[in-house]
């Protein structure tokens, strides 16, 4: 898997957020948390808060993510989280999140909360508070920050439960594994297995499985190597979850082929990129079984020559 962009990282950390907001909360905002009326439902609000921002106009190093929620208090009163994931230094951060915040209360006319997770390396990082003061005048914005860096000894893989442990988990280990992609590719294999020991849904494991995948690239040869091992995995325990959603994309990827007259040589095509990562002879026979096994089911027999 080759080094992501910019906005399949925006998208990974969209993702979970839509998919585990409550979960988001009450692992790096349990204050916040425990004053919402989650039976109230929430609402996302992405596209009022990308007109609100001419987002277009900006160059993107962020994920942001615009809520509306209850509380609890019985009021019928709503409150605007905005989320900002910040990957790197941005000079002039707190400025920005201030006038996001006074430009959705301003369109709102409703109290806006801003929350900042920082996903960045650098320590000494920690914007919270943009402020003037001069002549007598005073305005003070702060906001409640979140490092993701300060998890590296918080996390206890045998006793996590909220699935933003495992997320952090894998951004953390990205970030250490930058010069290592062996020891990347046994932190990926071990946090997909975790999922299933925590004993997730088939949807909560391919969710989070998505974001690890996103997070956590590894080159051709050990990626691989990674699905022979998940594949191995999912056989033992007899959930094929992953693997099968996988199959799913490729059979999908081969009818696009087929339409653009790619459908002959297949195998061949298979067994070069194998060949590539210097796997033992009955490892890739093993595999190419499933694949072909897989091809026949996709196409009928006679379309394709399988040698």
């Amino acid at each position: 898997m080759g080094k992501k962009n910019q906005s399949d990282y925006d998208s990974g950390w969209k993702e979970v957020l839509e998919n585990y907001f409550e979960e988001f909360l009450l692992y790096y905002f349990p204050e916040v948390h425990k004053n919402i009326d989650f039976s109230k439902g929430f609402e996302f609000l992405d596209k009022e808060f990308n007109k609100i921002v001419k987002e277009s106009e900006e160059k993107k190093r962020y994920t942001d993510k615009l809520v509306k929620v209850y509380l609890k208090t019985g009021e019928e009163k709503w409150l605007l989280i905005h989320i900002e994931v910040q990957g790197s230094y941005e000079e002039g951060f707190e400025l920005r999140l201030y006038v996001y915040n006074y430009r959705i209360y301003d369109r709102y006319k409703q109290e806006v909360i801003t929350l900042v997770i920082l996903t960045d390396e650098d320590e000494e990082y920690r914007p919270e508070v943009y402020e003037v003061n001069r002549w007598g005048f005073e305005l003070r914005f702060r906001f409640p920050m979140v490092k993701l860096i300060d998890y590296r000894k918080k996390i206890d893989m045998g006793k996590a439960t909220n699935p933003f442990e495992i997320i952090t988990s894998a951004h953390l280990k990205n970030l250490e594994t930058k010069g290592n992609k062996e020891e990347r590719l046994f932190w990926k294999v071990t946090l997909v297995k975790e999922l299933y020991r925590k004993g997730y849904t088939k949807k909560d494991i391919l969710n989070i499985y998505r974001f690890i995948d996103w997070i956590m690239g590894l080159p051709e040869d050990l990626s691989i190597r990674f699905h022979t091992e998940i594949i191995k995995y999912e056989e033992e325990k007899k959930m094929a979850y992953i693997t099968t959603a996988e199959r799913i994309g490729m059979e999908k990827g081969m009818e696009k082929g087929m339409e653009k007259g790619m459908e002959k040589g297949v195998n061949k095509s298979i067994i070069k990129m194998y060949k590539r990562a210097n796997m033992q002879p009955e490892i890739i026979a093993d595999i190419l079984e499933l694949e072909i096994d897989f091809v026949r089911n996709v196409l009928k027999e006679g379309d394709v020559q399988v040698r």
